[in-house]
């Protein structure tokens, strides 16, 4: 490490121990002006090089764009544009895109623990058959297809393009996985067919009722991206008793008494890749 990568590591500490914990993720305005570059793990890495989402596009518009969390790496954003593309093609007329990452990926104060390597997407599963208004995308209404209540879907809500959104993503080669909630898996895994190879990335998580989280694959010419494990052969259908019996388990518990006067607490800082400091020291205080 060379002497002013050190200095600089210095003054970033002394800075974050007298003015209080400094996110530099979160400050940085601007993307850093390097190669385009995912560096690290998704939910632990920075991003080189990020290229901004256009804020409306033929088939899509960003929401909460005040939010700047509209950057990516190049690969993603050319997945999103060919992506509201293809739907628009299957008679889905607009798709709302949430967060991608920060200028610089990096970590988040509060909410998502990855996002940070700029291969990460969140699409809504709002259907608009035109575009939202500027206040409109400011402050989006979103739609929850589950039912609270049941491990299922609200059947108001759920729409066969839905799955059209889940699978024709799935069946992109650059998709390594997509998030959903465990009644949005059920429901594919009930209506699923000998042909459906593409289940498999459809991975069950907690929330996402209202959007699929799309992870892209680690771009070729990144070489410090680091991949999750390989996904389990089959199509992931055999666990969803598991993430069934874990609802009703937590719905069951005796629910935790919540203080709304009390502000949240950002997240513990986590210790970057190395190849990350160069972009923390750019970034803008």
């Amino acid at each position: 490490m060379n002497l002013s990568l050190v200095v600089g590591v210095i003054l970033i500490m002394v800075s974050a121990n007298t003015h209080g914990r400094f996110n530099p993720w979160e400050h940085a305005k601007l993307p850093f002006e390097g190669s385009p570059a995912a560096i690290g793990e998704y939910a632990n890495g920075c991003l080189s090089g990020a290229e901004a989402l256009p804020l409306s596009g033929k088939g899509f518009q960003v929401i909460r764009p005040q939010r700047q969390r509209y950057y990516g790496h190049p690969y993603l954003v050319s997945f999103v544009q060919q992506f509201a593309q293809d739907m628009q093609k299957k008679g889905v007329e607009q798709i709302l895109v949430g967060d991608m990452s920060m200028p610089r990926g990096g970590q988040f104060d509060y909410g998502h623990s990855s996002h940070q390597t700029g291969l990460d997407v969140d699409i809504w599963l709002r259907l608009t058959a035109q575009p939202l208004t500027a206040k409109e995308l400011k402050s989006p209404r979103a739609l929850t297809v589950v039912d609270s209540q049941e491990f299922a879907l609200d059947t108001a809500a759920w729409q066969p393009q839905h799955k059209e959104m889940i699978k024709t993503a799935a069946q992109d080669p650059r998709v390594a996985r997509i998030f959903v909630n465990g009644a949005i898996k059920q429901q594919l895994c009930n209506e699923r067919s000998d042909g459906d190879t593409w289940l498999h990335k459809v991975r069950p998580w907690w929330g996402h009722s209202a959007h699929m989280h799309v992870r892209l694959t680690c771009p070729e010419a990144s070489s410090d991206c680091k991949p999750q494990q390989p996904i389990k052969p089959g199509d992931g259908c055999e666990d969803i008793e598991w993430w069934k019996q874990q609802f009703y388990i937590a719905k069951s518990a005796p629910k935790k008494a919540v203080d709304n006067n009390q502000p949240a607490k950002p997240k513990p800082l986590k210790v970057k890749p190395l190849q990350c400091q160069p972009l923390t020291l750019a970034a803008p205080q």
